[in-house]
């Protein structure tokens, strides 16, 4: 469609552009020209994308009304394109609050040095208010299996008489697509009879963790929220990631529901369920590891794991009240993930605490030996922070004016507030930036990762009918398979420019910081509960943050910070330079302890450490 082009943008050279707070760099706000669609609309919609004539049209236009073409497809810039975000090795620097685990250590040593890293009981009093509300811990799990109150086959039996009860024609939570009930309780009876023999291996012995059905996990089929693909590709062994959980001892409880495919942003799945907010279970808990948010936010398990190509950690996690936490790029192994997109999707943690996925991170942090890149571009070692009672110092927080305003008014006058007690309580500054072409790299992530998931399932989508996938799923990749090679090319000469950017930044600046969502979690409508919904309009709010972490590769993490007038969280994010998970985590701790005296139950909680009379008596409450 030659005759119908575009004019594209002409960019500036990287170099010709003011990042100050005085920068004549205009923001451009999301303008997305899509109406909501669900039900019978969205089939009808689909069905036309799906016509070779007609849907050639739609997706032309599509594309275009929604300024890829002129910001994308058709720009004009100096740079050349980045291909995959890799980051140069730089070691921590020699500091005696960070320590450097060794490349041979093992899952459960590096357990061992992470609990280390905690403060004691007696260093935890901090002076602020004492929370109302708290969610156990992978530790509070780990005293009480040591003291004997509780056992882990007494937990698991409560876990799975929990899971029955938010599966209840009242509840219909939708937390899991694939429950072993059976394994389960094996692996709880082996849990419980080494720590009767005192033999346990690490704090996460016996402790619930839950997988998102993106990752593999044996004895579950692997099916990204699909009805189909698990018929395709086989599960054949844990994950990198699982087998280390697996190594420290934890009960794998089961494969959380995800958004079909990870191509939404509402955690609905028509196949399996919608994913229901425990702070509210009329409300979207957001995607696409929704299921891993949300069984954190309940109290089923105290941390879970999720992939984030697009926020699918931290946004959910922000809506759910929890922590969601994205290493670096190649930081944890992407071993036995579905290769969804091989450039931005990340393993992160979705946990209660910040120490609870401090803990987790510290199990799966690592590659393959096969997978160890040349001695070029060889990773630094991890290193865990120590976690002291006093909040960590002279922090600067970059902080782009209209961009962290771009958000409803409760999320921006939640998070401003969290700014000025920060200045206030731990004397933190906050330098004022601009990041320019933000719009512009939401689009250009767009395409990437809607590229990479088209070509990585080309070849499983041929031996399937396409009848098989929710219809929002279908219009995604019909959408998916209309972007060409050139477009490619000019999102990674993109992905480049903002490189540039943010280099510059963190040049100035040890973290930025940004509400974590444009909006907290919206209603969830009947019409699209059989057959997924498009809501881009809600979808570019929820995403607006989130991009930087995936498309750069940078790590980021999302603490609660308060509520909106509905009782819904409000999550706040903190992006951090290329292997600075060390400094992220200790600034989400000293958040944590700033706010965590405010924090609320959600409607639907289920108290696993509590003894099981009390257990079943709170279920009937809820």
């Amino acid at each position: 469609m030659g005759f119908l082009k575009a004019d594209g943008a002409v960019y500036k050279p990287v170099d010709d552009i003011d990042l100050g707070p005085n920068s004549n760099e205009l923001y451009l706000k999301a303008d997305v020209k899509a109406p909501r669609m669900a039900g019978f609309v969205v089939k009808v919609f689909a069905w036309c994308l799906e016509l070779r004539i007609i849907g050639t049209v739609l997706l032309y236009i599509l594309i275009a009304k929604n300024r890829v073409h002129r910001l994308v497809s058709f720009a004009e810039m100096e740079e050349s394109p980045l291909y995959v975000p890799v980051h140069p090795c730089e070691d921590a620097e020699e500091r005696e609050d960070i320590i450097s685990l060794s490349p041979d250590a093992s899952p459960a040593e590096k357990v061992v040095q992470a609990v280390a890293c905690l403060p004691s009981v007696s260093e935890k009093s901090t002076g602020f208010p004492k929370p109302t509300f708290h969610r156990w811990t992978i530790m509070d799990y780990s005293h009480a299996y040591n003291s004997a109150e509780i056992t882990p086959l007494m937990v698991a039996e409560q876990f799975i008489a929990a899971v029955r009860h938010s599966s209840s024609p009242s509840f219909q939570m939708g937390f899991f697509i694939n429950c072993n009930f059976e394994d389960i309780l094996r692996q709880a009876t082996e849990s419980t009879l080494r720590y009767k023999q005192g033999k346990q291996i690490s704090v996460l012995d016996g402790v619930p963790i839950a997988v998102k059905d993106e990752i593999d996990c044996l004895p579950y089929p692997t099916t990204g929220g699909t009805k189909w693909l698990h018929k395709v590709r086989s599960c054949k062994e844990d994950a990198y990631c699982v087998r280390h959980i697996r190594q420290c001892g934890a009960i794998i409880v089961g494969k959380t529901n995800m958004h079909e495919l990870g191509a939404g942003t509402s955690g609905l799945n028509p196949h399996y369920g919608a994913t229901r907010n425990p702070y509210n279970k009329d409300r979207v808990t957001g995607g696409s590891s929704s299921g891993s948010a949300a069984v954190v936010s309940s109290g089923l398990c105290p941390a879970a794991l999720g992939v984030d190509g697009g926020g699918s950690v931290r946004m959910p996690a922000a809506l759910c009240g929890v922590v969601g936490f994205k290493p670096t790029f190649q930081r944890v192994s992407h071993s036995g993930v579905i290769p969804l997109n091989w450039t931005v999707g990340m393993v992160g943690v979705l946990a209660g605490t910040v120490e609870d996925a401090f803990i987790v991170y510290a199990a799966i942090s690592g590659q393959l030996p096969s997978e160890q890149p040349t001695e070029e571009t060889l990773l630094p070692r991890v290193c865990l922070p120590r976690l002291e009672a006093d909040a960590v110092s002279n922090i600067k927080m970059a902080k782009y004016g209209e961009w962290f305003n771009d958000c409803s008014e409760e999320i921006r006058i939640c998070c401003s507030n969290a700014l000025n007690q920060f200045r206030k309580c731990y004397g933190w500054e906050t330098l004022e930036v601009t990041i320019p072409e933000i719009e512009v790299m939401r689009l250009a992530h767009y395409l990437t990762i809607g590229s990479e998931c088209s070509s990585s399932l080309s070849s499983y989508i041929k031996k399937v009918d396409r009848a098989e996938s929710g219809w929002d799923v279908r219009v995604a990749l019909s959408v998916y398979g209309a972007f060409n090679s050139k477009e490619y090319l000019n999102a990674q000469r993109i992905r480049n420019r903002q490189m540039h950017f943010h280099r510059k930044i963190f040049a100035r600046a040890d973290v930025i910081v940004c509400p974590t969502t444009g909006v907290t979690a919206y209603s969830i409508m009947d019409d699209a509960l059989k057959t997924g919904e498009l809501d881009y309009v809600n979808g570019a709010a929820l995403v607006r943050y989130q991009i930087a972490g995936n498309f750069l590769g940078l790590p980021a993490i999302t603490v609660p910070v308060g509520y909106d007038k509905d009782g819904l969280p409000i999550g706040l994010q903190f992006i951090g330079k290329p292997w600075s998970e060390p400094l992220l985590i200790q600034i989400a701790s000293a958040v944590q302890a700033l706010c965590m005296a405010e924090y609320r139950k959600p409607q639907v909680f289920y108290d696993l450490l509590s003894k099981k009379a009390e257990v079943s008596k709170s279920f009937k409450s809820i």
